[in-house]
């Protein structure tokens, strides 16, 4: 378990971007629900389809893991368990995806104004900044492993499946690199393939730096009844740690 000093402080980091995750989203979800989000068009559609595509955009939908994962670490700051993993994992890569994406490629192209400004920021910035200073001062580490990598790529997989889906029944879709209606069929799944190549990259970066970084609960007993040697071994080799 972390030290007693250090506990209170990453109570407080992880809830206050839960917070400010959650408010970001609670904001422009309501903005879109009543018709006033800047990006809307004149002739926007009913609220429930205006909702349904403000939750498909990944951007929402990585700040939301962020926001689960990390509420859950406000709670109890060495949580583990194997979906935990999996939804922190996602938090992990999905959000610095959407931070490296909308910083080099979408922010010169989008200018929010007002109250969406601040959102925006929340969602795009000071969420993705959190979420990754977080993990480095407060972990928990050691927690990734091979297959929490595999387990965690299901949702980037199931995301652009969705997508394509959706796009087909509606003739929208969140992003320019996946829309069939101007790249066809065999650029959008090829673009899509190479999203989830890209996390999984980011994923095996994580899983790199959560080997090689000071483990943030050196006093936990990996094998439960073993001896503290056991314990060191483990430690050693964070692959094997106890889901």
């Amino acid at each position: 378990m972390a030290t007693s000093g250090r506990v209170p402080a990453s109570r407080l980091w992880h809830g206050l971007t839960a917070i400010v995750a959650l408010v970001s989203i609670g904001i422009e979800l309501t903005l879109v629900a009543n018709g006033h989000n800047p990006l809307l068009a004149t002739d926007a559609p009913p609220a429930a389809t205006r909702v349904i595509r403000f939750l498909s955009y990944f951007t929402i939908q990585s700040n939301l893991l962020v926001a689960m994962s990390v509420g859950l670490l406000a709670l109890r700051p060495d949580r583990d368990g194997p979906v935990w993993r999996v939804l922190r994992l996602d938090g992990l890569f999905g959000i610095t995806v959407t931070f490296v994406t909308y910083a080099v490629l979408l922010a010169p192209l989008h200018d929010p104004h007002g109250i969406t400004a601040l959102t925006n920021a929340g969602l795009h910035y000071v969420v993705p900044i959190m979420t990754i200073l977080g993990w480095l001062l407060f972990g928990p580490r050691p927690r990734i492993t091979e297959n929490t990598i595999v387990l965690a790529l299901i949702w980037p997989a199931l995301y652009i499946g969705y997508t394509l889906i959706h796009g087909a029944a509606s003739d929208w879709y969140p992003y320019p690199f996946i829309d069939v209606t101007h790249l066809g069929y065999a650029t959008a799944l090829r673009n899509g393939v190479g999203l989830i190549v890209l996390m999984a990259g980011v994923a095996s970066l994580y899983r790199y730096l959560d080997r090689r970084l000071p483990s943030t609960d050196p006093e936990r007993s990996y094998f439960a009844g073993k001896s503290s040697t056991g314990a060191r071994s483990r430690e050693a080799q964070p692959d094997g740690a106890a889901p």
